[in-house]
């Protein structure tokens, strides 16, 4: 399977054909949102294990877990906004309390959702689902990633949540490299800040190590592709290499990915944290590049906040 050049939702979909040949337990309930991430494809091979429920998206959460009871593998989906919020009571008590095997995919995260503005640009999809228990969030940055974890996404028993791109996205990672969930990923090692990011920020902090390195400072950069349960070692262990860090996310900064990492350190290693995301406010229409200038995303917000992390461990 070619995992470069091609949109994230679209290898989604190769990878449930894929396994679902092997394995009759996976199907697939969407509400009114097939062609959107290209699940039609699914249903053209296997329509018997697909359904579209119509824009019924805290329905589409109850009847997967009653699937789930049966010994099926559900995968739901919609826009992150309606795969949380609108889903959170289903989410909770019907998958989550009842310990079942559901997996959620909520697409379109972030300022990715663009021209369909604030409604559909939810920046608290992983605010709202951190909060239950034995919840797992995973946002993959590329194909490879993404089709490294299916298979461990497939075996985990539990609730999982999954941020999907709907569009093409860089590669970042190199074809066979292994992943784990609930395990970081190191892509460059540094010695006066870190920086702890996930989904598309991780080509933002990459980019900001580069600019960084060229002012003489040295940065890591790390891929907290599971956000729950969060690589709290990882982070303790970036916090006693460096002794700065920055979090960086396409979420609100209010319990995210800087919110966890700030917890973790508060309890076990406190450091200067500065937090690199949207600053508790809605979505709006607008093209990507121009949110995330809006909203303080890009490189050079990256490497203004580690600059301000590391001022702040010298004094």
């Amino acid at each position: 399977m070619d995992l470069h050049g091609r949109q994230l939702c679209e290898i989604y979909t190769d990878l449930l054909i894929q396994y679902a040949k092997e394995d009759e337990r996976i199907c697939i309930v969407e509400s009114d949102l097939m062609r959107a991430i290209q699940t039609l494809k699914f249903r053209e091979v296997y329509p018997k294990r697909s359904i579209d429920l119509g824009v019924q998206e805290a329905n589409m959460i109850g009847v997967a877990a009653g699937m789930s009871t049966l010994g099926l593998i559900p995968f739901t989906h919609s826009f992150t906004p309606f795969a949380s919020r609108r889903c959170c009571d289903q989410i909770t008590l019907s998958v989550s309390y009842a310990k079942l095997n559901v997996k959620m995919i909520g697409s379109d995260p972030g300022v990715t959702a663009m021209l369909n503005g604030g409604t559909h640009m939810s920046f608290e999809d992983i605010a709202i689902l951190r909060n239950i228990p034995d919840m797992v969030i995973y946002e993959p940055v590329d194909g490879v990633q993404l089709a490294n974890m299916f298979p461990k996404i497939l075996e985990y028993q539990g609730a999982v949540y999954i941020r999907l791109l709907r569009r093409e996205f860089p590669s970042i990672f190199e074809d066979g490299q292994e992943f784990e969930l609930g395990k970081a990923t190191t892509i460059k090692e540094g010695t006066d800040v870190s920086i702890i990011c996930s989904g598309i920020m991780v080509h933002e902090a990459l980019e900001a190590e580069k600019i960084l390195a060229k002012e003489g400072i040295s940065a890591s950069v790390v891929n907290m592709h599971t956000i729950k349960p969060l690589d709290t070692q990882a982070v303790i262990n970036e916090a006693k290499k460096t002794g700065a860090m920055v979090t960086a996310e396409n979420h609100s900064i209010l319990n995210g990915l800087g919110g966890a990492v700030c917890e973790c350190l508060a309890d076990e290693y406190p450091i200067p944290v500065k937090r690199v995301g949207v600053k508790d406010h809605f979505g709006e229409v607008g093209m990507q590049d121009f949110l995330m200038e809006k909203y303080g995303l890009l490189a050079k917000d990256i490497v203004e906040a580690a600059k301000a992390s590391i001022s702040m461990k010298r004094g």
